[in-house]
């Protein structure tokens, strides 16, 4: 039966890709991406000329479509996001839905991730964490959130915009300025960096940047026990 396989691809440095990754995107009928203009750069990197589309939030059910006439005919497809391991924070999860409803199998190519990137390097100890990802863009609601997490007392992981870093460290310090967190920023990249403080320490270590730049990942800790 065919196979949909969801691609896990680098998340900076264009090295951090497996053997098994390169050869799936090459021998399959069709791959799939969040944004064919980002990967672009990865299939010329590499040599990968197989047929590609776009699959992202806006046009789902066309894109769907145009995966699942492949699959019927006997294809295999390859989903790929912007960057890391697919369907965490992306629209991959829609498709896989679609494709298990169909009957189709679906199988995992794992590589890269900046969630495990980052865990790696924070120092976290104990059973486990929470994973929030993206938090609304609206103030309010964003806040709101924080707040629910923070009252759960554990570790979470979130990703935020270079756009919105800043505020939300100023609501965390806000809400809770003794918790301490981790801050990966451009994670593999030439510029990466791993910083380590308090929210309001962070926030005013930003605001010295005259432009803050990149992709940031973001671990809070536990909340220590009085």
């Amino acid at each position: 039966m065919a196979t949909l396989y969801m691609v896990a691809t680098p998340i900076g440095n264009l090295e951090d890709i497996t053997y098994r990754a390169v050869r799936i995107l090459k021998e399959v009928k069709l791959i799939t991406c969040e944004d064919t203009r980002h990967s672009r750069k990865l299939f010329s990197h590499y040599g990968i000329d197989t047929p590609f589309s776009s699959f992202h939030s806006h046009s789902p059910d066309r894109a769907i479509e145009r995966v699942l006439d492949v699959l019927r005919s006997g294809g295999d497809v390859a989903y790929i996001s912007d960057a890391g391991t697919p369907a965490i924070s992306d629209p991959g999860s829609v498709l896989v839905s679609a494709v298990v409803t169909e009957g189709f199998t679906v199988l995992p190519v794992p590589g890269p991730s900046a969630l495990a990137a980052l865990v790696s390097v924070s120092g976290l100890t104990g059973r486990g964490f929470w994973f929030e990802g993206f938090l609304s863009p609206k103030k309010g609601k964003r806040k709101k959130r924080l707040a629910e997490l923070l009252e759960r007392g554990e570790a979470f992981v979130l990703y935020e915009s270079p756009h919105r870093i800043i505020a939300m460290l100023e609501e965390l310090a806000e809400l809770d300025p003794v918790r301490e967190l981790v801050i990966g920023r451009e994670l593999t990249k030439m510029h990466e960096e791993v910083l380590r403080g308090k929210a309001g320490e962070l926030a005013e270590l930003l605001k010295k940047d005259n432009s803050v730049r990149g992709e940031f990942s973001l671990l809070v800790f536990t909340k220590k026990k009085k």
